[in-house]
């Protein structure tokens, strides 16, 4: 039963909103940083301008030629300036002073000569969450007349509403920035990204859904960019999935196939080889000569029906993992290999304390395909060497045959591709690798020439290290 597709989210959940949501999200953080200091210095201004307009009113009051200042005077001048008294100190002219009969006690007093600018920042958010009537001392230097210091008594709640008020319009505008540059950022990530992304999305999901049909794959792309690099590397993948699968499928026909005539084929076989064994015996002595040749040409068609077979049908059985002496092995491997391995000498060169944990009638086949190989290769002399790095037991198989040819080395492990002699099936090394991987292992080929060959077997085994074990398997199998 197949999965369900997986269908793209709404536009809601995807990367689009998002995307849109965040940059939103980021300019106004940014417009907040940016607010803090504004506020403050919003608020420095104002406060400067009421010490300049106090300024002023002392001036006024200091030009008249009455010897007293009415109230009516007094009040006109002080609401001017926004203020409840006044008080202006100035080289060579002392102080001069205007207020109310009545002055109110001051809550908070600003030194405007002296703060920092996080002080300001402070002082500013507090006026915002203070409440109306607070009475400020406000004391600073004449904004148009340096050295004169001039102090004010004011109520805070006007500098609060108009500190209410820029907060208010750099909110708004703070909203249109962050709605305008999220839209542009949006559009341009979206045709940049988004769009190119989502196409690479619903390509993986049509293919999954259907790898068979040509249209669900994607097409090549002339971006120049990462995204462009991704989408070629997808097309290049779903087009050698294709392949891949098509071969699969037509190995798995010929498997089938080859089921279904294997029974017949060895039996006609069979029937020759009975025919085939009475030519030995035959008084003809042109006949006894060639009998060995016909016998051995029906030995390989049957060996090449069941490997074949073998490959094509059966899955890699799950190992059964036992613990055994690895040299014991190899001795097995030789014995079984020596009647057909005339003039090879074998080398056994593994310790016999080295013990591995693995099935043993897979292991058995696997190195039995690399020793047959080198076999059949015209190798003079075939070892083995053993030993154990950390969790894991590496073995060399090394012959003094003539090499692999570098056209067979490319594709070695690949099944009826990799034979390196007429007649060969090509199935030893990969049935070798199957085995191996299947333990969590590999096998891969290490050097190759005219010296003679090696493989190396990697399998991992988490039993302590043993003495003689560690072994350098850099030197050459063979020496």
């Amino acid at each position: 039963m197949t999965e369900p597709r997986r269908f793209l989210p709404p536009w809601a959940r995807g990367l689009s909103a998002r995307l849109l949501l965040l940059t939103m999200v980021f300019v106004m953080v940014s417009e907040i940083l940016i607010y803090l200091p504004s506020i403050a210095r919003f608020r420095h201004s104002y406060l400067e301008v009421r010490l300049s307009n106090a300024h002023l009113a002392i001036l006024a009051l200091d030009s008249t030629t009455a010897s007293t200042v009415d109230t009516l005077l007094t009040q006109r001048l002080l609401d001017h300036a926004e203020a409840s008294a006044i008080v202006v100190r100035s080289p060579g002219h002392g102080t001069i002073m205007l207020m109310h009969d009545q002055v109110p006690q001051p809550d908070v007093t600003v030194d405007l000569r002296a703060m920092s600018w996080y002080v300001e920042i402070g002082e500013a958010l507090r006026t915002l969450a203070a409440d109306e009537g607070r009475i400020l001392r406000v004391i600073g230097e004449s904004p148009k007349a340096p050295g004169v210091t001039v102090e004010v008594l004011m109520r805070e709640s006007a500098l609060r509403r108009a500190m209410i008020g820029y907060s208010q319009r750099i909110l708004a505008l703070s909203i249109v920035i962050s709605l305008l540059t999220a839209g542009l950022v949006y559009l341009s990530l979206h045709y940049l990204m988004v769009r190119p992304m989502r196409r690479l999305t619903e390509s993986m999901v049509a293919f999954r859904a259907d790898p068979d049909n040509p249209g669900s794959a994607i097409g090549p792309s002339r971006r120049g960019d990462e995204i462009g690099v991704a989408t070629r590397e997808l097309a290049e993948m779903q087009s050698g999935l294709v392949q891949a699968l098509r071969q699969k499928a037509h190995l798995a026909a010929l498997g089938e196939a080859v089921g279904k005539i294997n029974h017949d084929l060895r039996n006609i076989l069979s029937t020759a080889r009975l025919v085939s064994d009475r030519l030995t015996a035959s008084a003809d002595p042109y006949v006894r000569k060639t009998a060995p040749t016909l016998l051995d040409a029906i030995d390989k068609a049957v060996d090449l029906c069941s490997r074949t077979l073998e490959f094509t049908r059966e899955e890699p059985p799950a190992p059964r993992r036992t613990r055994f002496g690895l040299r014991d092995l190899i001795e097995e491997v030789i014995a079984g290999l020596a009647p057909a391995a005339i003039g090879v000498r074998w080398l056994n060169d593994i310790d016999p304390a080295l013990q591995i944990s693995a099935d043993r009638d897979q292991l058995y086949r696997a190195i039995s395909n690399l020793a047959r190989n080198a076999m059949e290769a015209g190798a003079g002399r075939i070892a083995f060497k053993a030993a154990r790095t950390a969790e894991r037991v590496g073995m060399i198989v090394g012959d003094d045959g003539p090499g692999i040819p570098a056209a067979a080395r490319e594709h070695l492990f690949q099944p009826f591709a990799g034979s390196t002699r007429r007649g060969g099936t090509g199935l030893g090394l990969p049935i070798a690798r199957e085995v191996l991987r299947a333990h969590g292992g590999d096998v891969t080929l290490q050097e190759s020439g005219p010296g003679g060959t090696r493989f190396r077997i990697e399998l991992p085994d988490d039993q302590p290290a043993l003495r003689g074990d560690g072994q350098d398997l850099s030197r050459r199998a063979i020496s």
